[in-house]
């Protein structure tokens, strides 16, 4: 959305889900969605019908635009083959962001599935312009696993929009829900998955409570190990005080930080940690564990807690500072929402994003050489349409298979893509060239014998 402040036309192509539309404008940004739904009986088998779907979807989204694109952007390993084969199809440059890796999720590559994962991670960077990180400890990471020269491997943290936090928010629908005897609350908001260290905090929940009794947890979010952590918080004789929420809604997510007197993050494995910016955003004391992006966007004591990883007893310990001491809640509350403002601008965040992109635009190869050669090209005495003639004879499109594509033509002839298709239609209507439409319903054009004769007589 911050892109599209800028004048950005974006388009994002991503799964349908129940009850959304194939299309919507969101904040300025377009959002096309492709029936994902599609049965396999594996998940990277779906993985595999999945990008395919979403590449006839996105090469469909770019050809009804014009084929004006310039950057292809990737976001993690899903959609690799798809990312590529759009790259591929209208020859522009892949910018990907990778969130997170196989092997660091799984501390390591231990069996065949994960294998594969790694080395669809390892396809993605190597196929990309520039990559994406965000913070130093993924980029590290990416950098170490899949050997990434630093030139083209760049830091970019989340961001949050801070005004979304603030504002009046009641809070007291989640008070009398959660903490109708006066209970403090701890929340939790995440994915209910072993990376996120949830059991910690479930196994912190007797010793904080043996040390303040009146405090509650709201654990917000989905996942695997939601049972499992039901059944610990009973077998512990603390599922009185462990309320678990599942999804809420962006409103009842917002009541819920702003309602907490702590929020935790005990994660194993965490690439960056944006709930920690959402709490922080809302002037939430964040407790976190020292690891991944967490510990870079805590500072211990001064905007949060920092606790050691994978430890309920340090969990507990970081959850009571915050609970029993009133001025370093104050302290952490102010001094962490501060930093939101500081840092985690949506604007600067925007212009360092645009520093990619043009610098993949820059590093982009582009087939200088054949304005060298035939410098008449360039020359204005030749009318725009003889110098596409000339250009599409000198690449020898004189036939379907050797048939070029609008963006190839008018990245040679600095020609922009809109005026080039008006140029072309003259040409077509003339009986110069013709066009069709390839595999992957791209435009393509070559020169008829009348448009090969219409060349010739440039030299004659």
């Amino acid at each position: 959305m911050a892109l599209a402040r800028r004048n950005v036309t974006v388009n994002v192509v991503t799964c349908d889900f129940p009850g959304a539309p194939e299309y919507e404008q969101v904040g300025g940004v377009m959002v096309h969605r492709f029936n994902s739904k599609i049965p396999s009986p594996s998940f990277l088998g779906w993985i595999f019908s999945m990008n395919q779907a979403m590449a006839e979807r996105a090469i469909d989204v770019i050809n009804d635009n014009g084929e004006e694109v310039d950057v292809i952007h990737a976001h993690d390993w899903l959609v690799t083959e798809a990312a590529v084969k759009v790259r591929d199809a209208f020859s522009k440059p892949l910018v990907s962001t990778i969130h997170a890796t196989e092997m660091g999720r799984r501390g390591g590559i231990h069996n065949d599935y994960q294998r594969t994962i790694n080395e669809v991670e390892r396809h993605l960077v190597n196929q990309s312009s520039e990559i994406i990180c965000c913070s130093n400890y993924m980029a590290d990471q990416v950098s170490s696993a899949f050997n990434v020269q630093g030139d083209r491997l760049h830091v970019i943290q989340n961001g949050v929009n801070a005004a979304k936090f603030g504002g009046e928010v009641n809070t007291m629908p989640v008070k009398k829900r959660y903490a109708k005897n006066g209970e403090k609350i701890v929340s939790f908001v995440g994915r209910l998955v072993h990376e996120k260290g949830v059991h910690v905090l479930v196994g912190a929940v007797p010793k904080v409570l043996a040390a303040m009794p009146k405090v509650n947890f709201v654990i917000v979010g989905e996942g695997g190990l939601k049972d499992y952590l039901a059944k610990e918080a009973y077998d512990f004789g603390v599922a009185d005080h462990v309320f678990f929420a599942g999804f809420v809604d962006e409103k009842t997510l917002i009541s819920i930080y702003r309602a907490s007197d702590a929020a935790v993050l005990p994660s194993l494995y965490e690439p960056f940690g944006i709930t920690a910016l959402e709490a922080m955003a809302a002037k939430t004391p964040v407790i976190v564990t020292d690891t991944g992006g967490l510990a870079e966007i805590v500072e211990h004591e001064k905007t949060g807690i920092k606790v050691y990883v994978n430890n309920s007893d340090s969990l507990a310990w970081g959850i009571l500072r915050v609970l029993k001491n009133p001025d370093v809640a104050k302290r952490i509350r102010e001094n962490g929402y501060q930093k939101v403002l500081r840092e985690y601008d949506w604007n600067a965040i925007v212009e360092r994003t645009m520093k990619v992109y043009n610098r993949a635009l820059l590093a982009r190869p582009r087939p200088e050489g054949i304005l060298m050669k035939f410098p008449f090209l360039m020359f204005e005495e030749y009318p725009a349409e003889m110098r596409i003639l000339l250009l599409m004879h000198i690449l020898g499109a004189v036939d379907d298979e050797n048939a070029k594509r609008p963006a190839e033509l008018a990245d040679i002839l600095g020609i922009g893509v809109t005026k080039l298709h008006g140029l072309l239609q003259k040409l077509s209507d003339s009986g110069y060239i013709v066009s069709f439409r390839d595999n992957l319903r791209r435009l393509r054009f070559y020169l008829t014998k009348l448009g090969i004769i219409k060349v010739l007589s440039a030299f004659s």
